[in-house]
């Protein structure tokens, strides 16, 4: 204790302990901001699902439990503030750098799994780029708590009033370093400058007690350089960084969002590796995506198109609303979008008409919310890689029949289609089919998706069938044809998502997997026989 005691004179500025508190508050503050930023990060690459969540959250808890231990052991073995607060200029830099270098180790991790591993790639993925981006600065921020204990612990008799003192500050910094990042700083000014900010406050807690001491200034030069070199080269919001013909890069709430323009068309991309969510055609042409087969529904719901209402569960940018306005007249289009910048995006860029209303709305609370009824809803209300679990069950299901009328048709946007038993596609058309008495599902040509019709009424093929052949648009006329001759009858089955048990970022991770080994497959193989050489030449 004597000797704690002498580490401790002359250090002024924390003779009465204010700025120890204050350093356990914006430390557990910066953690958080950290752990937000990270799972907006790995998104764009990787999704953000609940199993990156979740690799991104046990990932710190790593960090952060070893930072405990080695922190409580150095500081009983030297009792000396400067080494804490060396580690937190440390750590500040860290952070600092990762909007810098962080994409480029993604991609490179990325890069050497998807040629060396055959299952799991997305998640071993993530946890590997996770550890190696965040784990040694959030290491030594996890030494600040018992290294501040045994700075303010002075006697057993006031031990536990302490502890409870810097535990109060640090959750209370982590309540703001949680808040503060998902609803201000990200949206506002992006990831990027989200881990400057908050790399800022640790250099500034650590300048502030080096300046006070007199001490350390070359470090403390470095540290501020280093920190101003990142902020500068390192501000960018651009994840997809190779691209250079986006008009929109930015984000939301809920998203990374991009606008790519061509001569043929405008596309909405709400992450990098990933594909399209939303197109424009500018010459007013068909899509050649899933938006074209799900135009059948209407000519399934009624003898004619005039006059019927649709409503569209994940509005996106308008695509659907847009074709289905343009082929069927008197037709009524409302959309439920959750991400407010998306809308905003699909009235600048993607031409989406004013009279074409659209919710900002979770698409299910939505549904609980209206008691209205349509002849068509839409469910395209994609995350990323897979539908949110809340939008897959039996019960939602169940509340989307209720909103449809007599002879209404359910239409279901389903990526990432599959051979394997057991699927996730496997998983929603027999989970549909165990609410709607008949269920068709149509492969589009070209893609991974698969369209699903659901209805009460059992004539809706034919309906379909009749009506195409009175359309005028022979572009339009020659689609509807190929989805009623290549229309699928579905049985019922047992794979049953219910609200309780719905694992869909498990069945989609698994795939993704099956999806990456069929693209992948033939460049792995000349990387194993002629190495990497062979592989550039390929390339």
């Amino acid at each position: 204790m004597e000797g704690y005691k002498k580490s401790m004179e002359g250090r002024s500025i924390l003779k009465n302990k204010l700025y120890l508190y204050l350093t356990e508050f914006f430390a557990g503050m910066s953690v958080m901001a950290v752990e937000m930023g990270a799972s907006r990060l790995l998104a764009p690459y990787f999704s953000s699902s609940q199993i990156v969540y979740t690799i991104v959250i046990g990932t710190i808890m790593i960090a952060m439990a070893l930072g405990n231990v080695w922190g409580g052991r150095s500081a009983d073995r030297d009792p000396n503030p400067d080494r804490l607060y060396r580690r937190i200029l440390v750590a500040a830099v860290w952070i600092a750098a990762i909007p810098l270098v962080g994409k480029y180790v993604i991609l490179g991790v990325s890069g050497l799994l998807i040629l060396t591993v055959s299952s799991n790639f997305l998640v071993l993925a993530a946890f590997i780029a996770c550890m190696v981006i965040f784990v040694f600065p959030l290491f030594l921020l996890g030494t600040v708590t018992p290294s501040l204990a045994k700075y303010t612990v002075g006697s057993l008799e006031d031990s536990g009033k302490i502890v409870g003192t810097l535990g109060a500050f640090n959750t209370i910094g982590s309540i703001i370093g949680t808040f503060l990042p998902t609803f201000v700083t990200i949206p506002a000014v992006g990831t990027s400058i989200t881990f400057l900010i908050f790399s800022g406050v640790l250099l500034l807690l650590g300048l502030v007690y080096f300046i006070s001491k007199k001490e350390k200034r070359a470090g403390c030069v470095a540290a501020a350089v280093l920190f101003v070199l990142c902020s500068i080269f390192g501000n960018s919001d651009s994840f997809a960084f190779w691209e250079s013909d986006l008009v929109y890069e930015g984000e939301s709430i809920y998203n990374y969002l991009q606008v790519k323009e061509d001569e043929d068309s405008v596309i909405l991309s709400t992450n990098v590796l990933f594909g399209v969510q939303s197109i424009l055609k500018k010459d007013d042409s068909l899509t050649g995506m899933y938006y074209d087969y799900a135009l059948a529904a209407p000519l399934m719901a009624g003898q004619q198109t005039s006059g019927q209402e649709v409503l569209i569960l994940g509005m996106g940018t308008g695509t659907y609303a847009t074709q289905c306005r343009r082929y069927y007249d008197g037709i009524f289009v409302e959309g439920v979008e959750i991400d407010q910048r998306i809308t905003d995006l699909a009235r600048q860029y993607f031409e989406l008409p004013e009279e074409v209303s659209v919710t900002t709305y979770d698409g299910r609370a939505y549904l609980q919310a209206v008691d209205q009824k349509y002849d068509v809803i839409m469910v395209d209300a994609y995350q990323d890689i897979t539908i949110p679990f809340q939008m897959s069950s039996v019960e939602f299901f169940t509340m989307v029949r209720e909103h449809l009328k007599e002879d209404g048709v359910m239409v279901v946007n389903m990526n990432m289609q599959s051979g394997e038993e057991g699927s996730i596609n496997e998983y929603l058309t027999d989970t549909i089919s165990s609410v709607f008495d008949t269920v068709y599902t149509v492969n589009v040509l070209g893609s991974t998706n698969r369209e699903l019709f659901a209805s009460q009424n059992p004539q809706i093929a034919g309906l379909l069938t009749q009506n195409a052949a009175l359309l005028s648009d022979p572009q339009l006329k020659n689609m509807m044809e190929h989805v009623a001759e290549t229309l699928e009858l579905c049985d019922k089955g047992d794979l049953i998502l219910t609200d309780d048990k719905a694992p869909v970022e498990l069945l989609g991770m698994r795939v993704i997997d099956g999806i990456i080994r069929d693209e992948i497959g033939y460049y792995k193989t000349i990387f194993k026989e002629k190495g990497i050489s062979g592989l550039l030449n390929a390339m």
